[in-house]
């Protein structure tokens, strides 16, 4: 003889196999295996089955974008140490050579104890800021702003780099007003720029630029050095792809400042080959 649970006040009855086999099944799926509970009929049973079946995907997907999410952290945390390293590694060689260094070699390593100081120091500003975007905590505040005054908010930080390398930026002439975030969007600015004098030779000239169209207002920086190829502009804002001569921070967070703010930015080589175009967009 059949037997049968009953559920509710005698709306719906299974027989017992088939509520064991259901209770086995959720079991199965607690535990972490996959299995498909559809049966593509009729009834108030196969109505259960189907919501457990798209609960159950929907803990799996949780579930593994919770892991991408561990394995993208432990690669990041690799990264950043290892860009921390480098720098701390080359200061503290510098430091034990500065103890028995002959005059003419002083100041050669303090120039280079600086560099390092100033790539370690922004290094980290920038993973903070980055962190605090990624958080989506940050509420950007646009106002109308002079473009002339936001190049000279971005160069700001830069002075220390632009005498090092005895490098000079072309501001623009004309002044455009456009709306944005000041103080992020000099901080992204500010990165593009350092980049161009990064990869620039000293004594080298870095020339910013500004336009407007119907579409956009646009910021232009132009470096003086050997220009990209296509793969490399491809992964250019990869977080640490970029960092031979840099942080490899720098471009994501001036892209992510940018995309935050419903911009942009676009590269492109020089038309005589000679350097990279880097154009900051806001659309209107």
């Amino acid at each position: 003889m059949k037997q049968y649970v009953e559920w509710g006040t005698g709306q719906m009855i299974v027989s017992k196999k088939e509520a064991e086999k259901l209770a086995e099944d959720i079991r199965n799926i607690i535990d972490g295996k996959k299995i498909d509970l559809r049966d593509n009929l009729e009834g108030r049973l196969s109505i259960i089955k189907n919501e457990v079946h798209t609960l159950a995907n929907r803990l799996n997907e949780q579930a593994e974008s919770l892991e991408n999410d561990k394995r993208k952290l432990t690669d990041t945390l690799a990264d950043i140490s290892h860009q921390l390293k480098t720098p701390l590694t080359s200061m503290k060689m510098m430091v034990e050579l500065l103890e028995d260094a002959p005059k003419e070699k002083t100041d050669e390593f303090i120039l280079n104890l600086k560099q390092g100081l100033t790539q370690t120091n922004w290094l980290v500003n920038s993973l903070l800021k980055m962190a605090k975007l990624d958080s989506g905590t940050v509420l950007f505040n646009p106002t109308e702003i002079k473009t002339n005054e936001l190049i000279e908010l971005a160069t700001l930080p830069l002075k220390i780099l632009l005498d090092i390398k005895n490098q000079e930026i072309i501001k623009p002439a004309s002044d455009i007003i456009l709306t944005c975030d000041k103080n992020w969007t000099a901080e992204a600015l500010t990165n593009i720029i350092k980049n161009a004098l990064e990869h620039s030779p000293s004594g080298s000239k870095i020339v910013v630029e500004t336009g407007k169209n119907p579409l956009s207002t646009w910021i232009s920086v132009a470096d003086s050095g050997n220009g990209l190829t296509n793969a490399k502009i491809k992964n250019l804002f990869n977080r640490f792809e970029s960092s031979i001569k840099g942080t490899g921070i720098g471009l994501p967070l001036a892209l992510k400042i940018m995309q935050e703010q419903q911009g942009d930015i676009e590269i492109s080589n020089k038309n005589e080959g000679n350097g990279v175009i880097f154009t900051l967009k806001f659309y209107t």
